[in-house]
């Protein structure tokens, strides 16, 4: 309905709303007020009711705790020289999800890096689904830093240590090396890795979305530093021990040799080197060879050198007086259809003369005069067939053997070292029985406060007696003559092994032994040489193992301020 103004304008009049439209009018204003309300609950909920909870999620994805890496420990020789060491170093990471796709900061990136860009790109691709990568480990403080004064964005750092070998190749298998992780992976440092490696610590930190780091807020948990391990070994010793086996090596073209010595008052290790070896420091072109340490983990026959301990026992029956007298003539004989050869007929042979002509035949008369296996016996008694108890990771046990029923040639064998398997530690651990009148010493590779008590396993008079029969056996004329050490008297014993390979004993492939102590007169060290397939026209261990003894004996007694027991007349009468 409409109506005229007075001015003429018409006007109409507002209709009532429609009942259908004011319904709907007040279901849309409910539904909002009510939208309104539950908004309003939900945001008081959020702040009063699980304001907690939230708390803690937004704490999660900020706060973190990260490890604070304990200091590896050292290792030093018996002066506390180092032998390995911890140096800190800074490896990279990055987010690959935060690093730029611009050519020239990645180009740069990788320039200071020191890698290939087209490499890096593959890299950062083949993770671009995760938030952390390695870019580069365990670089130089200052490597590092110049990396990250590029200030690409996604790269950290983290600090860590990596291990530095100062002797180098000269002690490698012994101490052993850790991997990139600073855990020890071979010898002593794996070892000793619980004790090394101390216990890491934990601290609280702030960090944003990306995982870089904001602020350190609180350490939790200090780290606790692993511990210094000293070890038995001399370090001058080392090298010059390490050197002098080198050398020899090279000099016959051998495959490898061992050198061990040890102190004749405790039975520490003083040296022990082997050949081949490596550099810890380095191993990019690492012989898998040179890991072995092969004084400990490796077992071979000792031939003629195990004969002054099968005398021990000989003479400890009581069946043999000092004027007994062998007839090893014509230089061979047949056991049980096996040929035993001397190097040639020696005819008659006093005790010490066999020693000294290192007489096959001569052992295996005496000892089959015998009804009883004393030999077997006596060399189980000085740790044959048993682990040195070092701790070394895989030290070998060797074997003795000990079948129902003893035949002759097997303990004919034994007496002349064949038929048994020891190890360079072992072999030099019995001797200690032989210097220190009857009581054998158990190697250690880590310094000792005090000489150890040792085991009685030979009667006193007997150690003494085999001790001077070695005395004669080094001496001008005999085979163990280039053994001598100028000043001292030594009491030595050669030997030459054949090697076993595929179809037996092999006829040009040989050992070559010398075990020695010295001086005579108070006996100070003891030291094993063996030199793995010499070759040449001399092979034997008074031609290749006894002059390396010499040099080492020669040069370790005067390093130890050991007195002379040897006139220089008698050198040069000699």
């Amino acid at each position: 309905m409409s109506r005229t103004s007075s001015n003429g304008v018409t006007s109409r009049r507002p209709r009532p709303m429609e009942p259908m439209g004011r319904a709907r009018y007040i279901v849309m204003m409910g539904l909002v007020l009510i939208g309104l309300g539950l908004l309003a609950g939900r945001i008081v909920d959020l702040h009063v009711f699980e304001r907690t909870f939230l708390k803690g999620q937004g704490d999660a994805r900020t706060l973190r705790v990260d490890e604070i890496p304990a200091h590896r420990g050292m290792i030093t020789d018996r002066h506390g020289s180092p032998l390995a060491i911890s140096t800190p170093v800074v490896t990279l990471w990055a987010n690959p999800q935060d690093v730029p796709e611009d050519g020239i900061q990645r180009l740069r990136l990788a320039q200071a890096l020191g890698q290939d860009l087209d490499a890096l790109n593959k890299r950062l691709a083949r993770y671009s689904e995760r938030e952390f990568m390695y870019l580069e480990r365990r670089m130089t403080p200052g490597a590092a830093q110049k990396v990250l004064d590029l200030r690409v964005p996604g790269v950290h750092a983290r600090k860590e240590y990596k291990r530095y070998y100062p002797a180098g190749e000269v002690a490698a298998q012994l101490i052993g090396v850790t991997n990139i992780d600073d855990k020890g992976q071979e010898g002593l440092e794996l070892a000793y890795q619980p004790y090394l490696a101390g216990v890491p610590g934990k601290r609280r930190v702030l960090k944003d979305r990306r995982g870089r780091l904001v602020r350190d807020l609180e350490v939790l948990k200090e780290a606790e530093p692993g511990g210094d391990l000293t070890l038995s070994i001399d370090q001058s010793l080392q090298y010059m021990a390490y050197r002098e086996l080198k050398a020899a090596v090279e000099k016959n073209d051998a495959d490898g040799g061992t050198l061990v010595m040890l102190d004749a008052d405790t039975g520490e290790v003083l040296a022990m080197a082997n050949q081949p070896s490596y550099n810890p420091n380095n191993r990019a072109s690492l012989d898998p060879a040179g890991l072995r340490n092969q004084a400990i983990v490796d077992t071979f026959e000792p031939g003629s050198v195990i004969k002054p301990l099968a005398m021990s026992a000989l003479l400890e029956t009581g069946k043999f007086p000092p004027d007994t007298v062998v007839d090893t003539s014509p230089g061979w004989m047949v056991i049980d259809g096996y040929t035993i050869r001397d190097v040639s007929n020696n005819g008659k042979l006093t005790l010490t003369g066999i020693l000294r002509k290192s007489s096959n035949i001569g052992m295996s008369k005496l000892t089959l005069q015998l009804d009883k296996p004393v030999v077997p016996r006596r060399y189980r008694a000085l740790g044959f067939g048993s682990a040195p108890g070092t701790g070394f990771p895989g030290e070998a046990t060797g074997s003795v053997p000990s079948p129902r029923v003893w035949s002759s040639s097997q303990w004919a064998a034994l007496s002349y070292g064949y038929g048994l398997s020891v190890s360079a530690l072992q072999l030099a651990s019995a001797y200690t029985a032989i210097a220190n009148h009857g009581k054998r010493l158990p190697p250690s590779l880590l310094r000792l406060d005090q000489a150890p008590q040792g085991k009685p396993v030979i009667e006193p008079a007997i150690a003494d007696k085999v001790l001077g029969m070695m005395d004669e056996v080094v001496a001008p004329g005999t085979g163990a003559r280039r053994g001598m050490v100028p000043g001292y008297r030594v009491a030595g014993k050669t030997g030459t092994v054949r090697k076993v390979g595929s179809d037996g004993y092999q006829q040009s492939t040989y050992r070559a032994l010398f075990v020695g102590i010295a001086p005579v007169s108070d006996p100070r060290i003891i030291t094993v040489v063996m030199i793995d397939h010499p070759r040449g026209d001399e092979y034997y261990g008074g031609a290749i193992a006894a002059p390396v003894f010499s040099r080492v004996a020669g040069s370790a007694l005067r390093m130890l301020d050991v007195p002379p027991d040897r006139s220089s007349q008698d050198d040069d009468d000699e």
